[in-house]
C-alpha cells in the first residue's frame, strides 16, 4: 500500500476524516518540533508550540491553497508561531547545554557532541530573525528559494541576511572560544 499524498489527506480531512489529519501530524510533527526546539530553546515550549501549530493548521485547513506544498504551509505557520512566541516573551533565551539536536547520531563521539552543543548555544545567542535563517539553511537544509518563499523575502535578501547571520554566528562562536579543533 502506498502512502497517500498530502493533498489527498487534506481533502479527506476536510471531508471529516480526522484520521487523515493524524497521518499528516505523523509526517510533519518531528520537523515542526525540531524547528520549535531550535528557535525557542525549551523542550516544553517547543512541545506547546508544535501542538499549537497543528491545532491552528486543523482549524485553518480550509484556507490551505493546494497549489503549494502542505509542508511549506505548515512550516511557515510554525515559523510564525515561534517568532510570535519569542516576541511575546521579549527575552533572549539560550539553549540549555544538555540539549542536543535529535538529528545527532548515537555513534557520534563525545567531542562531536560537545562541539555541537556549544555551536547550538552560539546559535541561541543570535537575534531571532537571524537564528531562523541559520536553522532553516544549515539545520533543515532549505534552499535560498525555499527560505524566501517561507519567509516571504526575495532570494537576494535571504542571501544578504544569511551572510550577516553567519558573521554574527562566527562572532558568537569566537566569543564562546569554540574552534573547529574542538571536534
Amino acid at each position: 500500500m502506498t502512502d497517500k499524498s498530502d493533498l489527498i489527506l487534506v481533502n479527506e480531512c476536510l471531508d471529516g476524516n480526522t484520521r487523515a489529519f493524524a497521518e499528516l501530524i505523523d509526517r510533519y510533527q518531528r520537523p515542526i518540533f525540531n524547528l520549535a526546539l531550535r528557535m525557542v530553546s525549551g523542550y516544553e515550549d517547543a512541545c506547546d508550540l508544535t501542538q499549537t501549530v497543528f491545532v491552528k493548521a486543523y482549524e485553518k485547513l480550509d484556507t490551505f491553497n493546494p497549489r503549494f506544498k502542505f509542508f511549506s504551509w505548515i512550516y511557515r505557520m510554525a515559523v510564525n508561531e515561534c517568532l510570535n512566541f519569542l516576541k511575546a516573551r521579549k527575552q533572549h533565551d539560550v539553549l540549555h547545554p544538555n540539549m542536543v539536536s535529535a538529528a545527532k547520531n548515537p555513534e557520534e563521539n563525545y567531542l562531536d557532541n560537545e562541539f555541537s552543543k556549544r555551536v547550538q548555544l552560539a546559535v541561541g545567542d543570535l537575534p531571532s530573525e537571524y537564528k531562523v535563517l541559520i536553522i532553516m539553511r544549515h539545520f533543515d537544509d532549505f534552499s535560498y528559494q525555499e527560505i524566501g518563499h517561507l519567509l516571504r523575502l526575495p532570494e537576494k535578501t535571504v542571501k544578504s541576511r544569511l551572510f550577516t547571520a553567519r558573521r554574527l554566528l562566527s562572532d558568537a562562536v569566537r566569543q564562546r572560544g569554540i574552534v573547529a579543533d574542538d571536534r
